[in-house]
Protein backbone atom coordinates (compact mmCIF):
# COMPACT_ATOMS: atom_id res chain seq x y z
CA UNK A 1 0.00 0.00 0.00
CA UNK A 2 1.24 3.64 -1.04
CA UNK A 3 1.65 5.82 2.32
CA UNK A 4 3.33 8.20 0.13
CA UNK A 5 3.43 9.91 -3.51
CA UNK A 6 4.37 12.28 -5.43
CA UNK A 7 4.15 12.78 -9.26
CA UNK A 8 5.92 15.42 -11.22
CA UNK A 9 6.54 17.57 -8.25
CA UNK A 10 7.64 21.19 -8.94
CA UNK A 11 8.49 23.97 -6.71
CA UNK A 12 9.84 27.60 -7.86
CA UNK A 13 10.63 30.76 -5.80
CA UNK A 14 10.59 33.49 -8.94
CA UNK A 15 13.37 32.60 -11.37
CA UNK A 16 14.82 29.53 -9.31
CA UNK A 17 13.84 26.54 -9.29
CA UNK A 18 14.19 24.28 -6.18
CA UNK A 19 12.44 21.10 -7.00
CA UNK A 20 12.19 19.89 -10.58
CA UNK A 21 9.57 17.29 -11.51
CA UNK A 22 10.29 14.87 -8.13
CA UNK A 23 8.92 11.69 -8.07
CA UNK A 24 8.87 10.08 -4.72
CA UNK A 25 7.03 6.60 -3.63
CA UNK A 26 6.79 4.94 0.08
CA UNK A 27 5.28 2.23 0.99
CA UNK A 28 3.48 1.03 4.43
CA UNK A 29 6.06 -0.51 6.71
CA UNK A 30 9.12 0.94 4.15
CA UNK A 31 12.23 3.35 5.01
CA UNK A 32 12.46 5.50 2.42
CA UNK A 33 16.62 7.32 2.00
CA UNK A 34 16.22 10.64 0.73
CA UNK A 35 19.91 11.51 0.29
CA UNK A 36 21.78 14.27 -1.44
CA UNK A 37 24.31 17.40 -0.35
CA UNK A 38 23.23 20.24 1.24
CA UNK A 39 20.92 22.52 -0.07
CA UNK A 40 19.71 20.23 -2.91
CA UNK A 41 16.28 20.27 -2.33
CA UNK A 42 15.88 17.87 0.21
CA UNK A 43 14.48 20.60 2.86
CA UNK A 44 11.97 22.04 0.03
CA UNK A 45 10.55 18.75 -0.57
CA UNK A 46 10.00 18.12 2.77
CA UNK A 47 8.22 21.32 3.23
CA UNK A 48 5.90 21.15 0.42
CA UNK A 49 5.06 17.13 1.83
CA UNK A 50 4.06 19.20 5.28
CA UNK A 51 2.18 21.82 3.71
CA UNK A 52 4.42 24.10 4.91
CA UNK A 53 4.98 25.50 1.18
CA UNK A 54 2.56 24.80 -1.69
CA UNK A 55 4.05 23.54 -4.90
CA UNK A 56 3.72 25.29 -7.80
CA UNK A 57 3.14 22.23 -10.19
CA UNK A 58 2.82 18.41 -9.83
CA UNK A 59 1.26 16.76 -7.03
CA UNK A 60 1.94 15.20 -3.39
CA UNK A 61 -0.52 13.00 -1.89
CA UNK A 62 -0.26 11.21 1.88
CA UNK A 63 -2.74 8.68 2.77
CA UNK A 64 -4.12 9.37 -0.14
CA UNK A 65 -4.86 12.97 0.19
CA UNK A 66 -3.53 16.22 -0.43
CA UNK A 67 -0.47 17.38 0.78
CA UNK A 68 -1.20 21.14 0.66
CA UNK A 69 -5.35 20.98 0.69
CA UNK A 70 -5.73 18.28 3.97
CA UNK A 71 -2.38 19.03 5.85
CA UNK A 72 -4.29 19.19 9.12
CA UNK A 73 -5.93 15.87 8.87
CA UNK A 74 -2.59 14.60 7.65
CA UNK A 75 -0.65 16.03 10.37
CA UNK A 76 -2.69 13.97 12.84
CA UNK A 77 -0.91 10.40 11.40
CA UNK A 78 2.32 12.06 10.74
CA UNK A 79 5.32 12.71 13.14
CA UNK A 80 8.48 15.48 12.17
CA UNK A 81 11.79 15.79 13.35
CA UNK A 82 14.11 18.32 11.62
CA UNK A 83 17.82 18.51 11.93
CA UNK A 84 18.25 21.84 13.62
CA UNK A 85 15.35 21.94 16.28
CA UNK A 86 14.67 25.00 18.63
CA UNK A 87 12.85 24.71 21.82
CA UNK A 88 11.28 27.53 24.39
CA UNK A 89 13.97 27.85 26.49
CA UNK A 90 12.54 27.99 29.85
CA UNK A 91 10.51 25.03 29.88
CA UNK A 92 11.96 21.66 30.82
CA UNK A 93 12.86 19.01 28.11
CA UNK A 94 10.07 16.92 29.56
CA UNK A 95 7.89 19.98 29.55
CA UNK A 96 8.11 19.96 26.25
CA UNK A 97 7.66 16.67 24.93
CA UNK A 98 4.33 16.07 27.45
CA UNK A 99 3.08 19.50 25.32
CA UNK A 100 4.48 18.04 22.11
CA UNK A 101 2.26 14.50 22.88
CA UNK A 102 -0.55 16.85 23.81
CA UNK A 103 -0.70 18.92 20.89
CA UNK A 104 -1.10 15.25 19.10
CA UNK A 105 -4.00 14.60 21.16
CA UNK A 106 -2.27 12.54 23.93
CA UNK A 107 -0.90 9.23 24.05
CA UNK A 108 -2.05 6.20 25.48
CA UNK A 109 1.27 3.92 25.32
CA UNK A 110 3.80 4.38 27.67
CA UNK A 111 6.89 5.07 25.45
CA UNK A 112 7.59 8.23 26.51
CA UNK A 113 9.34 7.30 30.22
CA UNK A 114 10.90 4.43 27.97
CA UNK A 115 12.41 6.34 25.11
CA UNK A 116 13.94 9.00 28.24
CA UNK A 117 15.80 6.69 29.66
CA UNK A 118 17.01 5.06 26.07
CA UNK A 119 17.99 8.37 24.78
CA UNK A 120 19.80 9.49 28.15
CA UNK A 121 17.94 12.42 28.33
CA UNK A 122 17.29 14.47 31.69
CA UNK A 123 14.05 15.80 31.41
CA UNK A 124 14.16 17.87 34.06
CA UNK A 125 16.89 20.85 33.10
CA UNK A 126 15.23 23.87 31.42
CA UNK A 127 15.69 23.64 27.70
CA UNK A 128 18.06 26.91 26.96
CA UNK A 129 20.73 24.50 29.35
CA UNK A 130 20.53 21.65 26.20
CA UNK A 131 23.29 21.02 23.99
CA UNK A 132 22.30 20.39 20.20
CA UNK A 133 22.96 16.53 20.97
CA UNK A 134 20.00 17.26 23.69
CA UNK A 135 17.33 19.21 21.73
CA UNK A 136 17.92 16.68 19.08
CA UNK A 137 17.02 13.98 21.53
CA UNK A 138 13.74 16.06 22.85
CA UNK A 139 12.07 15.86 19.67
CA UNK A 140 13.06 12.39 18.76
CA UNK A 141 11.72 11.32 22.11
CA UNK A 142 8.85 13.88 21.10
CA UNK A 143 8.01 11.88 17.99
CA UNK A 144 8.19 8.12 18.41
CA UNK A 145 6.69 8.44 21.80
CA UNK A 146 3.21 9.45 19.38
CA UNK A 147 1.40 6.81 17.12
CA UNK A 148 2.29 7.95 13.68
CA UNK A 149 1.85 6.33 10.78
CA UNK A 150 4.68 8.23 8.84
CA UNK A 151 7.04 9.78 10.29
CA UNK A 152 9.50 12.31 8.52
CA UNK A 153 12.96 12.72 9.46
CA UNK A 154 14.92 15.88 8.31
CA UNK A 155 18.75 15.24 9.03
CA UNK A 156 17.48 13.91 12.41
CA UNK A 157 21.14 12.47 13.82
CA UNK A 158 22.48 16.03 13.54
CA UNK A 159 24.10 16.58 17.27
CA UNK A 160 24.00 13.04 18.56
CA UNK A 161 26.82 10.95 19.20
CA UNK A 162 27.57 7.42 17.76
CA UNK A 163 25.59 5.56 21.09
CA UNK A 164 22.67 8.09 20.63
CA UNK A 165 22.60 7.02 16.09
CA UNK A 166 21.95 3.31 17.17
CA UNK A 167 19.10 4.46 19.62
CA UNK A 168 17.49 6.12 17.08
CA UNK A 169 18.54 3.57 14.19
CA UNK A 170 17.10 0.89 16.74
CA UNK A 171 13.72 3.42 17.08
CA UNK A 172 13.69 3.57 13.58
CA UNK A 173 13.86 -0.46 12.62
CA UNK A 174 11.10 -0.69 15.56
CA UNK A 175 9.06 1.86 14.18
CA UNK A 176 9.38 -0.14 10.51
CA UNK A 177 8.46 -3.50 12.01
CA UNK A 178 5.33 -1.84 13.28
CA UNK A 179 4.44 -1.56 9.97
CA UNK A 180 5.36 2.64 10.20
CA UNK A 181 6.41 4.13 7.03
CA UNK A 182 9.93 7.00 6.97
CA UNK A 183 11.06 9.21 5.14
CA UNK A 184 14.70 9.86 6.53
CA UNK A 185 16.52 12.79 5.07
CA UNK A 186 20.31 12.63 5.41
CA UNK A 187 23.57 13.08 3.48
CA UNK A 188 25.22 10.08 5.45
CA UNK A 189 25.61 7.29 3.79
CA UNK A 190 26.56 4.82 6.03
CA UNK A 191 22.81 5.94 8.66
CA UNK A 192 21.12 5.39 4.83
CA UNK A 193 22.53 1.78 4.03
CA UNK A 194 22.01 0.25 7.48
CA UNK A 195 17.89 1.61 7.43
CA UNK A 196 16.84 2.28 4.29
CA UNK A 197 14.71 -0.24 1.86
CA UNK A 198 14.85 2.46 -0.99
CA UNK A 199 16.93 5.40 -1.82
CA UNK A 200 16.03 8.25 -3.90
CA UNK A 201 19.09 10.42 -4.58
CA UNK A 202 18.17 14.32 -5.43
CA UNK A 203 20.81 16.76 -6.88
CA UNK A 204 19.57 20.03 -7.63
CA UNK A 205 15.78 19.69 -7.22
CA UNK A 206 15.99 16.65 -9.53
CA UNK A 207 15.94 12.95 -8.54
CA UNK A 208 19.15 11.56 -10.02
CA UNK A 209 18.70 8.23 -9.25
CA UNK A 210 16.27 6.18 -7.26
CA UNK A 211 16.23 2.19 -6.59
CA UNK A 212 16.77 -0.43 -3.29
CA UNK A 213 20.06 -0.54 -2.09
CA UNK A 214 21.19 -3.88 -4.02
CA UNK A 215 20.09 -2.00 -7.38
CA UNK A 216 22.61 1.14 -6.16
CA UNK A 217 25.45 -1.18 -5.05
CA UNK A 218 27.93 0.72 -7.63
CA UNK A 219 27.08 4.14 -5.04
CA UNK A 220 29.09 2.74 -2.35
CA UNK A 221 32.68 3.08 -2.13
CA UNK A 222 35.07 2.48 1.05
CA UNK A 223 37.48 5.34 1.68
CA UNK A 224 40.88 3.67 2.80
CA UNK A 225 44.20 5.23 4.54
CA UNK A 226 46.77 2.85 4.58
CA UNK A 227 50.80 2.64 5.57
CA UNK A 228 52.89 -0.02 4.29
CA UNK A 229 56.48 -1.07 4.80
CA UNK A 230 57.33 -1.08 0.75
CA UNK A 231 55.69 0.94 -1.82
CA UNK A 232 52.45 -0.44 -3.53
CA UNK A 233 52.85 -0.55 -6.94
CA UNK A 234 50.13 -0.17 -9.69
CA UNK A 235 47.84 0.43 -7.20
CA UNK A 236 45.74 2.74 -9.73
CA UNK A 237 45.54 -0.48 -12.44
CA UNK A 238 43.75 -2.45 -9.99
CA UNK A 239 39.82 -3.01 -10.29
CA UNK A 240 37.52 -0.68 -8.08
CA UNK A 241 40.34 1.64 -6.96
CA UNK A 242 39.45 5.02 -7.20
CA UNK A 243 40.88 8.90 -6.34
CA UNK A 244 44.51 7.93 -4.99
CA UNK A 245 46.46 10.53 -2.86
CA UNK A 246 49.89 10.18 -1.46
CA UNK A 247 51.29 12.10 1.24
CA UNK A 248 54.65 10.51 2.08
CA UNK A 249 53.99 7.08 3.24
CA UNK A 250 50.62 7.11 3.60
CA UNK A 251 48.13 6.76 0.51
CA UNK A 252 44.72 7.29 0.75
CA UNK A 253 41.68 5.98 -1.97
CA UNK A 254 38.44 4.47 -2.25
CA UNK A 255 37.75 0.79 -3.35
CA UNK A 256 34.32 -0.16 -4.91
CA UNK A 257 32.42 -2.26 -2.00
CA UNK A 258 32.54 -5.89 -4.04
CA UNK A 259 36.17 -5.36 -4.80
CA UNK A 260 36.85 -4.58 -1.22
CA UNK A 261 38.36 -8.40 -0.51
CA UNK A 262 40.86 -8.43 -3.04
CA UNK A 263 42.20 -4.60 -2.93
CA UNK A 264 43.06 -5.51 0.82
CA UNK A 265 44.66 -9.08 -0.08
CA UNK A 266 46.83 -7.09 -2.39
CA UNK A 267 47.85 -4.27 -0.28
CA UNK A 268 49.02 -6.37 2.46
CA UNK A 269 51.19 -8.25 0.56
CA UNK A 270 53.67 -5.22 0.94
CA UNK A 271 53.13 -5.10 4.98
CA UNK A 272 50.90 -2.88 6.18
CA UNK A 273 51.51 -1.39 9.29
CA UNK A 274 48.46 1.44 9.18
CA UNK A 275 45.08 0.79 7.82
CA UNK A 276 41.82 3.07 8.36
CA UNK A 277 38.50 2.61 6.55
CA UNK A 278 35.63 4.90 6.94
CA UNK A 279 32.27 4.80 4.70
CA UNK A 280 32.33 7.93 2.05
CA UNK A 281 29.74 11.28 2.61
CA UNK A 282 27.11 11.50 -0.09
CA UNK A 283 29.33 14.49 -0.86
CA UNK A 284 32.27 12.82 -1.48
CA UNK A 285 29.54 10.97 -4.33
CA UNK A 286 28.50 13.43 -5.59
CA UNK A 287 31.41 15.82 -6.05
CA UNK A 288 33.12 12.12 -7.77
CA UNK A 289 30.40 11.59 -10.26
CA UNK A 290 28.79 15.32 -11.12
CA UNK A 291 30.90 17.86 -10.15
CA UNK A 292 31.67 19.83 -14.28
CA UNK A 293 29.01 17.84 -15.57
Amino acid sequence: MTVLQTKDLTKRFGKFTALNQVNIDVNEGEVYGFIGPNGAGKSTAIRVLLGILKATSGEARIFGMDAWKDAVTIHKRTAYVLGDVHLWPNLSGGEVIDLFIQLRGGVKNNRKEELIQRFDLDPSKKCRTYSKGNRQKVALIAAFSSEADLYILDEPTSGLDPLMEQVFQSCVMEAKAAGKSVILSSHILSEVEKLCDHVGIIRQGEIIESGSLREMRHLTRTNLLVETKQPIPDLEKQIGVHEIEKEGVEVTFQVDTENLDQIIQYVSTFGITKLESAPPTLEDLFMRHYEGK
